[in-house]
């Protein structure tokens, strides 16, 4: 699938709105394969108005490797429209983009043998201007995302410096629904009767 240009003066539209997923994102879970620094791809998630400053880290494959594979889980399910990568240059840019939705644990074996939900030939993207458009309607209920990055342009090593990611959040946090539900209807055996306390009900801890 071909990339979109980014068809408008974000002066007149709230781009860093419509780019804001990262807030969603669970960053300490964040893991990539094959980087070169531990725990570096966590730098590559910030704001669309910093997608291309390189003060703050970046992600690259070790050398003589360019493959990578990014697990992403969110804070709350997501609907997600478009994809934007910004790549080193030199031939360190990714060239192609799989995405898996909520498959845990994938590896690079299983990466090459799976059917992705989506793929694209991507283009270097130095200046964040290109983004990469979603079959929306697979794109929902998204809990988390895996990125494989199998090849570059021909570097050593495969650079990443930005990953942005447009859509919209769900009400759905993870992780939270449990708890209300249980407060919303709370066990009878869980609390004491009004006789049994001398008035008013209180929770048995």
């Amino acid at each position: 699938m071909a990339a979109c240009l980014h068809d408008h003066a974000c002066e007149d539209h709230n781009c860093a709105a419509d780019w804001s997923l990262y807030n969603h994102i669970d960053i300490p879970k964040v893991v990539a394969l094959n980087e070169s620094v531990p725990g570096s791809v966590k730098s590559v998630f910030k704001p669309w108005e910093q997608r291309l400053e390189t003060s703050g880290g970046f992600l690259e494959s070790n050398e003589g490797d360019p493959e990578l594979l990014i697990f992403i889980p969110f804070t709350s399910d997501v609907k997600i429209k478009s994809i934007s990568v910004v790549g080193g240059a030199d031939g360190t840019s990714p060239s192609r983009m799989r995405v898996f939705i909520n498959r845990e644990g994938i590896d690079f074996s299983d990466a090459q043998n799976m059917q992705p939900v989506q793929e694209w030939e991507l283009a270097e993207n130095l200046q964040g201007v290109l983004e990469y458009q979603t079959r929306y309607s697979r794109f929902q209920g998204v809990a988390n995302l895996t990125l494989h990055f199998p090849d570059n342009f021909g570097g050593d090593a495969t650079k990443i410096y930005y990953i942005g990611l447009r859509g919209e959040a769900t009400q759905n946090k993870r992780d939270v629904v449990a708890t209300i539900v249980y407060e919303v209807m709370p066990n009878p055996s869980d609390h004491k009767t009004k006789s049994e306390t001398g008035g008013g009900f209180s929770h048995v801890e």
